[in-house]
């Protein structure tokens, strides 16, 4: 079932309040405050039956000036308008500061009202009907109907009523399919039940029982209990007002303004970039670094206008902007927004956000205005493919790029598969939880891989390469994930950009060249170790007998990293064969005998207790051996 929310739009005591309650039979205006002073302060809510069948919310805005940002929380969410005039009145200022709003705000269907027909004469009202249409020359309301009606009497509420359903089944439908979102324009508690949010689901459905999150805080909530128009439902969907009974939540902290919504999906953000229309009507151009109120949703923030592409902002002009902001926004792109003056407060313009979770940009920075144009056309693939060069640093998941891109839609896998096809992108970790990376990052993270390989190998020739964890600091940060490094790794491998040998990595193209004298060095150390056995020499012991010892250095350490001796200790190496050897005979051993001693081990190895000893603690912290009293067993 589609269903529909109206909102009405108007100036002070032109008649809003009574038309709802005429053709619904509710009063929407409940505050003491408004009953005394017999004006609307605050949003009204209720419904009324279509002819069709169909139930329509109805949302009743308050049109003294003073009380705008209350009109903006109310219309943000409906779907056509009734522009309510007053007969003995006409057009007045917050009849044309409300119908400013709703274009800002992209309601584009509505039918007009002219209220309070039974206090004028026929020659009056043909007047106030041929002023109307002037006004309403040229917008989305120029050809509409104009009901005249009288709240007092009824006449004319039948035929609006009708008119109004046929109006409703050209609305457009509303994202079922995507994320749920509400943003909340009430909150109270009921005595046993807890805390309740109201407002119009903009976009998704919400279950009973389900767990979401208000933002900007995150805190998380369960939903406890739904109702929609006075009735309890198990789900409610886009269009439909309803009020939300949440748990573990006490109405402080929760506020008009906030935004309900699935869990870890939206971002909260103190700027955000936005394409700005601003209005004709405006007195004089927009200045950079100006003071103003955001009307976005259900909220008001105060923030400051950064324009990007121009000086200023003249009236009827448009341009794109950053809006930093005092206090955390929570929203989407493509949401459309108002902006009005700080004080004295008047509607200024508005438009659409492009990115919602914006990074502090500097003013006439073109590739940045170009990025702001191509996530403004809304070409899916070229936003999914710069949002991911813009997070390739933080190694993202498709629920990251999601959030990044402010987009209410989770299919786009078809896209990224696009993009990993042309090599525009690259897929890594692809079972398990997949990353996406583009693939200009990679090119920049090989080049720097390169140069730092270069500089190595120029200044340790001798050396196999660096070990990978200094390569990961180094060139991707410490923070990446071991997993996605080791497959970045593997990678690079694969294309031939470097080798790997253990923990070392090194260019494809470097090979270990001794000169004569170190070629002489690196045989006499083989010499000495494979003539010792199991009783090796000492690192000073082999140092000593060399006189070059700056070369007797790099080659000791280019061995041991070849792999050709082996360390075990502290000052302890071995021959690479007598090491393998040694392993063979305790594997051996146990499996003949069940375990084997120190003693044993020893005399196998025809060797010192010292080094029998070091070999053994070295198979123990090697998970080749482990311990039992005073034997060791195979792990």
């Amino acid at each position: 079932m589609q269903h529909v929310v109206i909102g009405t739009a108007g100036h002070i005591d032109h008649g809003k309040t009574t038309l709802i309650k005429a053709l619904t039979g509710r009063e929407t205006d409940n505050l003491k405050e408004e009953k005394e002073r017999g004006i609307s302060i605050d949003l009204g809510f209720t419904f009324f039956d279509l002819p069709s069948g169909k139930r329509a919310g109805i949302i009743d805005v308050p049109g003294h000036e003073k009380f705008i940002k209350n009109m903006l929380a109310g219309v943000s969410g409906i779907d056509l308008v009734l522009m309510v005039i007053a007969a003995d009145e006409g057009i007045m200022p917050q009849t044309r500061e409300h119908f400013e709003i709703l274009q800002l705000l992209n309601v584009n269907k509505g039918i007009i009202v002219i209220t309070k027909i039974d206090l004028v004469d026929r020659d009056w009202l043909e007047m106030v009907v041929e002023d109307v249409r002037k006004e309403f020359k040229g917008t989305f309301l120029e050809d509409v109907p104009i009901h005249q009606v009288s709240s007092k009497t009824r006449i004319g509420l039948d035929d609006l009523v009708k008119d109004v359903d046929r109006l409703t089944e050209d609305v457009s439908a509303r994202d079922i399919e995507g994320h749920f979102r509400l943003p909340v324009d009430r909150v109270f508690s009921v005595s046993g039940f807890g805390t309740v949010v109201t407002g119009t689901v903009i976009s998704g459905k919400i279950k009973e029982g389900q767990n979401v999150q208000i933002y900007p805080s995150k805190t998380t909530c369960k939903v406890r209990g739904i109702q929609v128009h006075e009735q309890q439902v198990v789900e409610a969907e886009a269009g439909e007002r309803c009020a939300i009974n949440i748990s573990n939540v006490k109405t402080n902290n929760v506020k008009r303004g906030d935004v309900i919504s699935v869990e870890n999906f939206m971002e909260p953000s103190l700027m955000v970039d936005c394409k700005l229309y601003y209005l004709k009507s405006a007195s004089k151009p927009l200045e950079n670094r100006q003071r103003v109120r955001l009307y976005h949703g259900t909220n008001e923030i105060i923030c400051r206008v950064v324009i990007l592409d121009k000086e200023k902002v003249n009236p009827g002009e448009e341009a794109y902007i950053q809006l930093r902001l005092e206090k955390q926004l929570t929203a989407q792109r493509k949401d459309r927004f108002v902006i009005r003056s700080y004080s004295p407060m008047h509607t200024l313009g508005g438009g659409t956000i492009i990115e919602p979770a914006a990074q502090k940009a500097k003013r006439f920075n073109e590739q940045y205005i170009k990025e702001l144009r191509l996530k403004e056309s809304g070409k899916t693939e070229g936003i999914i493919e710069n949002t991911i060069k813009n997070l390739s640093g933080k190694y993202p998941q498709k629920e990251e790029i999601l959030k990044a891109m402010g987009k209410n839609d989770d299919n786009i896998q078809n896209e990224l598969e696009k993009l990993i096809k042309n090599k525009s992108i690259i897929l890594l970790n692809k079972g398990d939880k997949p990353v996406y990376i583009h693939q200009d990052f990679l090119n920049d993270k090989i080049k720097t891989l390169e140069n730092i390989l270069k500089e190595f190998h120029r200044k340790n020739p001798l050396k196999m390469g660096m070990s990978k964890e200094e390569i990961k600091n180094k060139v991707f940060g410490s923070k990446i994930k071991q997993k996605i490094y080791d497959c970045i790794i593997e990678l690079l491998k694969d294309e031939n950009k470097i080798d790997l040998y253990g923990s070392f990595i090194f260019l494809r193209d470097f090979k270990v060249k001794y000169s004569e004298a170190q070629i002489k060095i690196k045989d006499n150390i083989l010499r000495k170790f494979s003539n010792s056995g199991f009783i090796p020499p000492k690192y000073l012991e082999l140092e000593n007998n060399c006189n070059d010892k700056k070369n007797f250095e790099m080659v000791f350490e280019s061995v041991v990293d070849k792999g050709d001796i082996v360390k075990v200790a502290e000052d302890c190496w071995f021959l690479a064969e007598d090491y393998e050897r040694a392993k063979k005979i305790v594997i051996d051993f146990i499996k003949s005998n069940g375990s084997i001693s120190l003693g044993q081990f020893r005399d196998e190895l025809n060797t010192s207790r010292k080094y029998a000893m070091m070999l053994m603690e070295h198979f123990d912290g090697i998970r080749l051996t482990k311990r039992l009293e005073d034997k060791r067993v195979l792990y």
